[in-house]
């Protein structure tokens, strides 16, 4: 059985490496992909799919979401849906789903969030996110007024890798400049959070609403964070 490194003392942490969804912020009507508009945006092209074919479709992408080694790229991903629906995936309607809209119709950020990092920023600790997402994972944080708190990204799309690859980590923790003995990895996954100390993070699982409690170190809120730094 691996042994865990015991949690680190405050003092030996200088950031916080943060995952998004499920720390950060939270989908409106709470499902992640495809997002929220999906529906009435195939339907303006096509309007006489069923309701039953849609939901068929959305869990042919989840299987492939959940079976691929790094984030598709967002035209794949639609391809495949609409594909699924055999729906012509034209230009035009790869273009209109993947339309920018502004973050906040769509997403939100937990209650606690904006504050915890304002805070963590004027205590000095420095910030970066380590994320399976697609590459505009940035301007949706900007549209949710997280722009400013971050120094690095480490996103699925771009690196070509998923967690627990260790390259997402690492690309966070070097592009700070810090060994992972002073970076806190937070995320919602046990699994990866596991993954983090196993590779000498610090880390905290993320417990919102009824997650189930594991042997890991845990928080119940970025709130809880506060007291490390």
């Amino acid at each position: 059985m691996t042994t865990r490194p015991a949690p680190r003392a405050r003092e030996d942490l200088r950031a916080v490496l943060l995952d998004s969804g499920g720390v950060l912020m939270r989908p409106i009507g709470g499902r992640w992909n495809p997002r929220a508009d999906f529906e009435e945006t195939v339907l303006a092209h096509h309007p006489a799919i069923p309701p039953e074919r849609l939901a068929t479709a959305i869990a042919t992408g989840d299987r492939f979401l959940d079976g691929s080694s790094t984030t598709p790229a967002t035209d794949d991903y639609h391809r495949l849906l609409l594909r699924a629906l055999d729906v012509e995936p034209t230009p035009e309607l790869l273009a209109d789903l993947r339309r920018e809209v502004p973050p906040a119709t769509l997403l939100e950020t937990y209650p606690e969030v904006v504050d915890t990092l304002t805070e963590l920023a004027r205590r000095g600790v420095r910030m970066a996110v380590v994320s399976d997402a697609w590459p505009n994972l940035p301007d949706l944080h900007a549209g949710l007024g997280l722009d400013g708190f971050f120094e690095a990204y480490a996103i699925s799309a771009v690196l070509g890798c998923n967690k627990p690859d260790p390259r997402m980590y690492r690309h966070a923790s070097t592009a700070l400049g810090l060994p992972p003995a002073q970076c806190l990895f937070v995320d919602d996954d046990p699994e990866l959070v596991a993954a983090a100390l196993d590779l000498g993070y610090a880390a905290r699982h993320i417990r919102r609403g009824d997650a189930p409690a594991t042997d890991l170190p845990a928080v119940t809120s970025l709130t809880d964070l506060l007291d490390l730094f």
